[in-house]
């Protein structure tokens, strides 16, 4: 089983993102879409599950829950960090465990276990922004990587993993 992961896109479906996605089973898209076309787009290729964004007409808090096949998943926009989750978000895994917590808003690239759970920010595949990276992920085997969408971004992704402590 492969699952893609894509936040942040503001609108831009970078026709990397689709290559990359094209073997996927399922998506799951972490806020900031930009317009019903990215998630009517991305249908195309695996059936979605998606959280809507603070630009995305509401707040970024809603807690999405998804399993796929046997991968246990809690979907949010704005954590905002993953030593320091937000209260929604520590309750919803008080509650029903998961082995991911998929977050976006900040743009920067995350992939730690915590307590037993992976907290991964694929980081934006949409607009560049400053120097970070335009990125997607791949959850497979039960683990989740980072995957560039540009040259630049290879670079990008190591000197800006793990920033949001």
């Amino acid at each position: 089983m492969r699952i893609g992961v894509i936040a942040d896109t503001h609108g831009l479906l970078r026709p990397e993102v689709l290559a990359i996605f094209a073997n996927v089973d399922h998506i799951l898209h972490a806020g900031d879409i930009g317009g019903e076309d990215v998630i009517a787009a991305l249908r195309d290729v695996a059936p979605v599950t998606f959280v809507a964004g603070n630009n995305d007409d509401a707040d970024g808090t809603d807690v999405v829950r998804v399993t796929v096949r046997d991968c246990r998943v809690l979907l949010t926009h704005i954590l905002p960090r993953p030593h320091e989750p937000a209260g929604r978000v520590v309750e919803s895994l008080r509650a029903e465990p998961a082995d991911f917590v998929i977050f976006g808003h900040s743009h920067l690239p995350h992939n730690e276990v915590i307590g037993g759970v992976c907290y991964f920010n694929p980081a934006s595949a949409g607009p560049r922004r400053f120097d970070y990276p335009v990125s997607v992920g791949i959850i497979e085997g039960g683990r989740a990587q980072h995957v560039a969408l540009d040259h630049r971004s290879v670079t990008a992704l190591q000197s800006r993993m793990n920033q949001l402590r």
